[in-house]
């Protein structure tokens, strides 16, 4: 099989990045951390198979491609601006502080000042993949905290793709002044984004439509990748930048297109193949005994990553007036390096500006604090419970809260109702409510969104509803009923309690997003609790049974029974049996109407 080298390497690779992804979501932790252990295993420095280091490190920089290409893809200039108050100050002063500090500790290990800073920008920059794996399994997503970590992660990428191409500039002996070399690069750079920009968003959409068109997926998935992969090249090659900048520029023409969901779905296989590709040529790098004799510093390092990106980020909170749970889950989100890390590591050794040991330390650093970065967001209640406790603390975060003027109309409502969260299911029910001349109170940590409700004539509240204080504001214990829509079911759960808490009263109607939850929900105090994925499940059945023509009376209390055991279909529960027995009664009646010929009353 020698003459079957690349293949054997790919099949390897994958095979043990398989094993190792597994295990390590087994363990509740990113797969990512399978990938760079499997990429040790078939190191240099480990015994048995030994993968080609030049061979995978081809696959590698595919692997860079599509993950720029994706970033771009998925670039949202509108995101970022949305929660501007928070990304850029925030991104721009941590890693100021951050490469401050490398720059201190690098003084005591005999560091430059190139690598001081090199290796504080590598660190000040988090993982997107993480972020986003830990914002989803703690379904904090679609919360203002999961937007706010988004924004400032588009922000990163910017300056991760700034970064990639002023490097070589620094690392070129060149005896033409600095100025000269940065603003000809620059030049190049500006002249390239311009033509792909310009140019690229007329021709490439309309190329791949035309593939679309012409009915052939496989031409247009052949297409994809000569795009992606073909720009990297020519970004290269002709203008001097990155293959990353080109792939990246790339993905943000195709954003721009009708077919970008399409290109997507389409690009993500190539994607998350070369991805773990790269990640395993990355631990390939990784010399466990170095690793070993290079503990105490390793240690140190993974401290800086870990807690000191933790206060930074949560003394910028306190700066900036953030609110108590968006400072701590950006913290959080913070204490973690990744992909891009790697990137800018491989770019510093590869210009010869960093040395292998630190590189290992970026390596070393990323493995632990991508180990450790989920039990951060699993501490988060914890976290804000202690933070609750330091009154003075609190009311420091949540200063904003109460002086943004966002209170328009609460303290005069009585026999109202209280709307927590306002997307796309709270606007349906702000439309429902307003056309009933029915009084109510939205509760929301979207300024934009509170601002455009207040020129609709709605009552609104800024804050965290999870607060004791803003419920009081919101006058819960006069209010008709109080409807919880949060997509995060731990914060709907701590409204839902507070609310119980302030009245014993008040009917409280939740959104849940798992089984479990609803009956968590229901023992906090909730009168009603809407699972929407299963509630879609229960409308087929009823709009099945109803085209089915069994009688709508039948149907109703079916479907009221499911949802009063909690959408579980359980043989001992008496009200949904009989509802189903009603229904065999109705139809096996129906039969025998059928056969007499006497028309069956509904």
């Amino acid at each position: 099989m020698q003459h079957l080298p690349l293949i054997i390497n790919i099949v390897v690779a994958l095979s043990l990045a398989f094993v190792g992804g597994w295990l390590a979501r087994k363990a509740q932790l990113p797969s990512m951390i399978g990938y760079l252990l499997a990429g040790v295993v078939i190191g240099p420095f480990t015994p048995g198979f030994i993968g080609d280091s030049n061979l995978i490190e081809q696959l590698a920089e595919l692997g860079v491609i599509f993950l720029m290409f994706g970033v771009g893809l998925n670039f949202s200039l509108r995101e970022l601006w949305e929660v501007r108050a928070i990304a850029i100050p925030g991104a721009i002063l941590q890693i100021v502080l951050i490469i401050g500090l490398s720059l201190l500790i690098g003084s005591w290990w005999n560091w430059n000042i190139v690598q001081g800073i090199l290796m504080g920008l590598a660190i000040a920059i988090s993982s997107t993949v993480v972020t986003l794996r830990n914002l989803m399994d703690r379904g904090l997503l679609n919360t203002s905290q999961g937007h706010a970590a988004m924004g400032w992660l588009v922000l990163e990428d910017i300056i991760t793709v700034l970064l990639l191409v002023l490097l070589p500039i620094f690392a070129a002996k060149s005896s033409e002044p600095v100025w000269q070399t940065v603003g000809i690069a620059l030049l190049k750079t500006i002249g390239f984004a311009a033509i792909m920009l310009v140019a690229g968003t007329r021709v490439l959409p309309f190329v791949l439509l035309r593939l679309v068109q012409s009915g052939s997926r496989e031409l247009f998935i052949v297409a994809l990748f000569v795009v992606t992969v073909g720009t990297a090249i020519i970004s290269s090659e002709f203008f001097g930048v990155s293959l990353a900048l080109g792939a990246f520029l790339a993905g943000v023409v195709i954003s721009e297109s009708s077919l970008s969901s399409q290109v997507e779905v389409e690009i993500t296989p190539f994607r998350d193949i070369f991805t773990v590709l790269f990640f395993v040529s990355v631990g390939m790098l990784v010399n466990p005994l170095e690793l070993w004799t290079l503990a105490p510093i390793v240690l140190v390092w993974t401290v800086c990553i870990i807690i000191g990106k933790y206060v930074v980020t949560f003394l910028t909170g306190l700066l900036f007036g953030w609110s108590g749970k968006t400072t701590l889950t950006l913290a959080a989100g913070r204490g973690q390096i990744g992909e891009f890390s790697f990137i800018l590591g491989e770019a510093g050794v590869s210009l010869g500006l960093l040395q292998h040991e630190q590189y290992t330390l970026l390596l070393a650093g990323a493995i632990l604090s991508i180990t450790i970065n989920p039990f951060l967001f699993r501490a988060l209640p914890w976290a804000e419970k202690r933070v609750q406790a330091i009154s003075a603390l609190w009311r420091l975060l949540e200063r904003r809260t109460n002086s943004l003027g966002l209170s328009t109309g609460a303290s005069t409502l009585r026999d109202h109702v209280v709307l927590v969260g306002c997307g796309r299911v709270g606007e349906q029910i702000v439309r429902v409510l307003r056309t009933l001349d029915i009084p109510l109170l939205v509760v929301d940590l979207n300024i934009d969104r509170l601002l455009k409700l207040r020129e609709k004539g709605v009552s609104i509240l800024y804050g965290d509803a999870v607060n004791s204080e803003i419920l009081s504001h919101a006058q819960v214990k006069d209010a008709r009923m109080v409807i919880v829509t949060l997509p995060d079911e731990v914060h709907a759960q701590m409204v839902v309690k507070e609310v119980r808490k302030q009245s014993q009263n008040t009917p409280i109607v939740v959104r849940a997003t798992t089984k479990d939850g609803v009956g968590h929900l229901q023992s906090l105090g909730a009168q009603h609790v809407i699972h929407p994925e299963l509630e879609g499940g229960l409308e087929m059945v009823r709009l099945s049974l109803t085209e089915l023509a069994y009688p709508e009376h039948d149907i109703l209390t079916y479907t009221d029974a499911v949802r009063s055991a909690r959408y579980e279909a359980k043989q001992e529960d008496s009200q949904e049996q009989e509802a189903l027995k009603a229904l065999q009664n109705y139809q096996l009646a129906a039969t025998e109407t059928k056969e007499s010929g006497i028309p069956l009353a509904h």
